[in-house]
């Protein structure tokens, strides 16, 4: 599609719209991980309540994406409850979310040195929303999980070993699920989750019955730590710009930065090297998708045809996160 060319064609500043947009269901790690890079380079740094803000619109996309999921993987064997029950909760988050940013994918909640914030009442109404949300979600969780219909088909399905995801390099749920420890959460914390962590998920069997309840569990960890934002009172989410008047934004000349955010699928990988004179020189995009086809290519093999639409929803990558 051509993404790293025309990054090159604007203005630094001007590029979140676009950068949001490569990969539709994971704008808010794109972005973030764009607004790092600029923050690294101009060497302003925002304030830790922006970040916080950054924190809570990631961990509403994780739970978005997540609830689709496992609403494909219900529909893909005909287990109507999931179907219908995650379909309506995955649209009270994303609700929840265009109330914030005017955008149920929450595009223009991010901006260079700004993010929109919870105030106005904004902040009491996404806590009633998840609480809701995580009484009902615990509900068709535990439904899911019991069914002699859905441990028949996702137990024993689709297997990669731990062997094999170490060797493939898998990513967030595709090596989580095979008992891989790696969240950059964790591993690359920075101010914001050393003050506010998070602990590891994983399951130890590989199948797609590990993918989906990892995707169960990290929903339940994204809501622990939202919860977690939205009581603490010493935290001022109202929103706002970090960059008095007067800021040099100008990027530092000769200088090559890489961020990296941890999306719903993995890491989410930028770039950005500067010429002589400050403008961008080159731009590279990584989508954690491109080490997770590989995962998906060995979990189909051996099973019955009837099995693939399942290996390939509990992986749920992005194909144009991949063709960039």
């Amino acid at each position: 599609r051509g993404v790293e060319k025309l990054l090159l064609t604007r203005p630094p500043m001007s590029l979140t719209p676009v950068v949001e947009s490569i990969c539709g269901d994971s704008c808010i790690a794109y972005a973030w991980g764009y607004l790092a890079a600029l923050e690294s380079l101009t060497g302003v740094t925002p304030g830790f309540e922006t970040e916080v803000l950054r924190g809570v619109a990631l961990e509403m996309e994780r739970i978005a994406i997540h609830v689709a999921t496992l609403n494909g993987l219900a529909t893909d064997i005909a287990f109507l409850q999931g179907t219908g029950t995650y379909g309506r909760l995955r649209t009270a988050v994303i609700n929840a979310s265009q109330r914030v940013s005017g955008n149920r994918f929450g595009h223009g909640w991010l901006r260079p040195w700004l993010t929109k914030g919870l105030g106005g009442g904004l902040r009491e109404d996404l806590r009633q929303t998840l609480t809701d949300f995580a009484r009902d979600l615990a509900g068709i969780n535990d439904l899911m999980r019991s069914a002699l219909s859905v441990k028949a088909r996702f137990r024993g399905t689709g297997v990669v070993s731990t062997q094999a995801a170490s060797d493939l390099g898998l990513l967030c749920v595709a090596g989580l699920a095979s008992g891989i420890s790696f969240d950059a959460r964790i591993q690359f914390p920075g101010r914001l989750y050393e003050s506010l962590p998070f602990e590891m998920v994983t399951e130890p069997t590989g199948d797609c019955w590990a993918r989906m309840v990892v995707r169960m569990r990290e929903i339940d960890a994204s809501l622990a730590w939202l919860f977690r934002v939205l009581d603490d009172s010493t935290l001022d989410l109202s929103g706002g710009t970090a960059t008095p008047a007067g800021t040099d934004l100008r990027l530092a000349p000769e200088q090559l930065c890489v961020s990296v955010v941890e999306g719903v699928r993995g890491p989410v990988l930028l770039a950005l090297e500067t010429a002589a004179d400050g403008a961008l020189r080159h731009v590279k995009v990584q989508d954690p998708s491109l080490a997770n086809w590989f995962g998906l290519a060995l979990a189909v093999r051996d099973n019955g045809i009837s099995d693939f639409p399942i290996c390939n929803k509990s992986f749920d990558l992005s194909y144009c996160g991949n063709d960039l």
